[in-house]
């Protein structure tokens, strides 16, 4: 038998709290989304400030990152100017998602909406690894 690692309540609990970090540092709100390796999600948090459409969009992220293994800044550069694929269920190739992965293996995915700019959402997202940055 194989081990497989996963995502437990505590692991959201501190990527959570990176993520907020990054969102107090950037001086903005934004809505956080976490997911396990299916894209199934663990957490939701829309601040004060982001739209009600971040809440699609930052879960589409976190789920894509966390299928695709890879950040959505990647999809989004593959599908520059083919929109359709937005259509896809729960896709969203667009910049503010990445992968959680521990020890090779994929457990997640992070996906933040609402920020100022996409790159901001993107750093907010990467933020959300680094506690596990030294432990992997």
């Amino acid at each position: 038998m194989r081990s497989k690692f996963v995502l437990s309540s505590e692991d959201v609990q501190k990527i959570v709290a990176a993520c907020k970090l990054k969102v107090a540092a950037c001086q903005c709100a934004a809505t956080i989304a976490v997911v396990d390796e299916a894209g199934n999600l663990l957490y939701l948090e829309r601040m004060d400030g982001p739209g009600p459409m971040s809440v699609e969009v930052a879960t589409g992220k976190a789920r894509t990152a966390a299928l695709t293994r890879q950040a959505t800044k990647v999809s989004e550069d593959r599908l520059k100017n083919r929109m359709g694929f937005l259509s896809v269920s729960g896709f969203v190739p667009l910049q503010g998602g990445v992968p959680v992965t521990w020890q090779g293996q994929c457990v997640g995915g992070i996906g933040i909406s609402g920020g100022p700019t996409p790159e901001i959402d993107e750093q907010i997202a990467a933020a959300g690894l680094a506690p596990f940055a030294a432990q992997a």
